[in-house]
């Protein structure tokens, strides 16, 4: 397992990923890996990895996207996590090892700072690239790993006012307090955000300065479970998220709103609540294809 510095401008991100978000993710993993997984198994299903290449996973997380993509390739090719949170990248390990997964591997490696010194035929992420302060730097060392014609495949939300159980529920929070100043908080910010990349004419300019033409975005709408219940959906949007950004960074300042804001988040999470008392609410996301100049 190889280290890697953060870029400069992204060493706040990479703490937030590395620390906080690391044990909110841990916790409610059984809700976003799942939820997400659909959209993933819809982009690979679309633009797969050449069977016996090599797969470079970029925002890895917990590498279950990575050992799918060594289970495409075959074990005649290879898949390899990269993430700039070393706890992802030590569970991530641990669970391929667990799973018995040989072509397969990790590295630590903030994509704005630094490439691997190898080549890819195919890059791949799910949800892993919109949080670099330095978009095109960072999407310039994906293309500097990938070899003449290869391929990305990116999963990122789209609009947020397409994804309105996050959306709202940022509103819902903004009622109540207003929205903290990172530079007035000690706090770790996530970096940009979710929503960063759900404008398809900026993430093509962006990706046609870093050397890629082209560029296709297909848009992929699927329910997504947000908890098995709403008190679930309730603790989960906010520790996570827009609405879990701004409750983090406010601290202590929100305390005394939470039992209104938790009011109307409830109510909110009860219209998507199904037969079942799962809360599932629609979810959309671009599936970004294209190629190494």
């Amino acid at each position: 397992m190889e280290s890697s510095i953060a870029a400069v401008g992204n060493e706040e991100a990479v703490e937030a990923w590395d620390g906080v978000l690391f044990d909110r993710f841990k916790q409610y993993r059984h809700i976003f890996t799942t939820g997400l997984g659909a959209h993933s198994d819809a982009a690979m299903a679309l633009h797969p990895p050449p069977v016996g290449g090599r797969a470079i996973d970029v925002g890895c997380g917990f590498g279950d996207t990575t050992q799918q993509l060594a289970q495409l390739v075959g074990p005649d090719g290879e898949a390899v996590g990269i993430d700039a949170a070393p706890n992802f990248i030590e569970a991530s390990i641990q669970e391929a090892e667990a799973a018995g997964v040989e072509n397969v591997r990790f590295e630590v490696l903030d994509p704005q700072a630094s490439a691997l010194d190898e080549k890819f035929d195919y890059a791949f992420s799910r949800m892993g690239v919109m949080f670099f302060g330095n978009p095109v730097a960072a999407y310039r060392n994906v293309r500097a790993m990938l070899n003449p014609a290869g391929e990305i495949c990116w999963c990122v939300w789209r609009p947020k006012v397409e994804n309105p159980w996050t959306a709202r529920a940022e509103e819902i929070v903004l009622e109540f307090i207003d929205h903290p100043d990172p530079e007035d908080t000690d706090e770790p910010t996530c970096g940009p955000g979710p929503f960063s990349m759900g404008n398809p004419n900026t993430v093509s300019e962006q990706l046609k300065i870093a050397g890629f033409e082209d560029i296709t975005f297909h848009r992929s709408d699927k329910p997504i479970t947000v908890g098995g219940d709403v008190e679930e959906a309730l603790a989960v949007v906010t520790s996570l998220g827009p609405a879990g950004e701004i409750l983090r960074l406010a601290g202590d300042k929100a305390d005394p709103v939470r039992p209104q804001i938790d009011a109307k988040l409830r109510e909110m999470y009860v219209e998507y609540t199904d037969p079942d008392g799962a809360v599932r609410a629609p979810a959309s996301v671009w599936i970004i294809s294209a190629r190494a100049a």
